[in-house]
């Protein structure tokens, strides 16, 4: 459950300002401020059975948006690599000694994490 939630944490904040205004509110009330379907469709005037229809839709939504532009996607890729890229430059620095060759080999190395990045 809550891979599902950070994901749908992550659409939402890539993607939500594509859904419509019902769907962003639903999503942002359920998701973002907990409430359950008995208190947003409480809330909103509308069946348990409303809210949790525009719900799903929203995440089908999401879902496709994500599938066809993958930002997302593209955001973790950049954020491993750019990890990735710190740590490397941490065990440079750490280096008692430099060998030359292999300094040389570790640099190529972060500079295709970088390249990655972009």
């Amino acid at each position: 459950m809550y891979d599902k939630l950070v994901q749908i944490a992550l659409l939402f904040d890539f993607y939500g300002q594509l859904l419509t205004e019902k769907q962003i509110e639903i999503v942002d009330m359920y998701y973002n401020n907990d409430l359950s379907l008995g208190e947003i469709s409480e809330q909103k005037g509308i069946s348990r059975q409303g809210v949790y229809d525009t719900l799903k839709r929203a995440e089908k939504t999401l879902y496709q948006y994500e599938e066809k532009l993958g930002l997302v996607d593209r955001f973790l890729k950049q954020k491993q690599n750019m990890q990735k890229t710190i740590e490397m430059l941490d065990e440079l620095i750490k280096e008692k000694e430099f060998d030359k060759h292999n300094m040389k080999e570790k640099l190529k190395e972060i500079k295709e994490y970088i390249y990655n990045i972009s």
